[in-house]
């Protein structure tokens, strides 16, 4: 069979899972594809290779495609998210000396109480947090922004956020360039394996069902390949519904660790994709349900309340009219092309492409196409809740 190929752009992160499996299992030549599949060394590097053609999609931020449909980060492009990738998987850390503070201060990194963590964080902290995301639209920064603002901290202005690679976050902390971080595992598994850091929380404790990866190509590009973009969005769909098979995990960890993904030891990528983590230098471990999903409840299905919900989150920050913000980001996560991909497929999706965010604090049965669906916790920690019919 002749296999079309697909230039596919990636960051070293655990949740680039997809892509990989898609690639090494074999289901992205089962839908006629050949990926090739390029590392790039930054979020805006990849963001500037998607928007000026230099590979046909990405592993992308899930504010990314949002943010460019409202006009910020200087890209005249726009971007279609065509899946979610992954839900979930960051980890919030702090320095040595600061965890140091904190514990002295009696705080026992439980890493399940995203309440009790930020006040001993805030507590502790001598001076303005200098704290490390990724990325300015990322949900790491959109997590650190409703954590700590919910605790009273004016965010982001109480704050002194800086923009660190996600391999180089380690470093960072090590050369005492900031205080704390945010980012996607392994990154900060390989801060507490150097002895510079201790993980305070995973980012699921602050929002349980946040968006974290997309899948994302320029708008003119699916409109142009929709055949193509449809076989993408099953391929991606197939590897996570691999992913989500527990005996598969082992396996995963093992080609995530080759040279061409992380180039690192196996057993760390495992704890990640367990959800069970080594929190401190001492070795400190912590269980975290939920740490980072691909497959389960739809994980990897667009709601457009995700985008509306970063839309809001965006224009409150920036100045933008609510309502003008949430008609562009309600184009961008296209829940249409992926229920017509995913026609000819197993996958039972949601009646609705939107919901109120944060409502569900258990497992909760849905309607759907085979009436099997039942969407997982995505609450905050603070029990706020987003209702998309108020942008209407």
């Amino acid at each position: 069979m002749s296999l079309t190929s697909l230039r596919a752009g990636f960051i070293p992160l655990i949740d680039c899972a997809p892509f990989a499996i898609a690639h090494e299992i074999g289901f992205a030549e089962e839908e006629g594809l050949a990926l090739e599949l390029s590392s790039a060394p930054s979020w805006s590097a990849l963001r500037d290779q998607l928007a000026l053609g230099h590979v046909d999609a990405a592993h992308m931020l899930a504010p990314v495609p949002v943010a460019v449909a409202l006009g910020l980060g200087g890209m005249p492009a726009r971007f279609d998210a065509l899946s979610v990738m992954s839900i979930n998987g960051n980890v919030i850390g702090v320095s040595k000396a600061l965890g140091q503070r904190m514990a002295e201060a009696g705080h026992d990194f439980g890493f399940d109480n995203a309440e009790a963590a930020g006040r001993a964080l805030l507590q502790a902290v001598q001076g303005r947090l200098r704290i490390g995301v990724p990325f300015p639209f990322s949900m790491h920064a959109e997590l650190v922004y409703h954590w700590l603002g919910a605790l009273g901290l004016p965010s982001p202005q109480g704050l002194d956020v800086r923009t660190v690679p996600p391999p180089q976050m380690a470093v960072a902390l090590a050369k005492g360039e900031i205080d704390a971080f945010c980012v996607g595992e392994p990154w900060g598994s390989i801060a507490v394996e150097g002895g510079h850091g201790a993980l305070l929380l995973p980012g699921s404790a602050i929002w349980a069902g946040a968006p974290e990866k997309v899948l994302a190509v320029r708008h003119d590009w699916a409109q142009e390949h929709q055949d193509l973009a449809k076989r993408l969005i099953r391929a991606i769909w197939r590897a996570q519904r691999w992913l989500g098979q527990a005996e598969n995990l082992s396996t995963a960890s093992e080609i995530l660790a080759r040279r061409a993904y992380l180039d690192m030891s196996a057993d760390i990528i495992e704890r990640a994709l367990t959800g069970h983590l080594i929190v401190t230098p001492e070795g400190t471990r912590r269980a975290a349900p939920g740490f980072l999903r691909f497959y389960d409840g739809a994980a990897g299905f667009p709601w457009r309340s995700q985008a509306l919900w970063i839309a809001d989150r965006l224009a409150a920050r920036t100045g933008l009219p609510r309502a003008q913000a949430a008609q562009a980001a309600r184009a961008v996560f296209r829940s249409d092309l992926y229920r017509e991909a995913l026609t000819t497929t197993r996958a039972d999706l949601p009646g609705a492409s939107e919901k109120v965010e944060g409502a569900n604090l258990a497992p909760r049965p849905v309607a759907s196409q085979q009436g099997t669906l039942v969407l997982q916790p995505d609450a905050f920690f603070d029990g706020a809740i987003f209702d998309p019919a108020s942008l209407k």
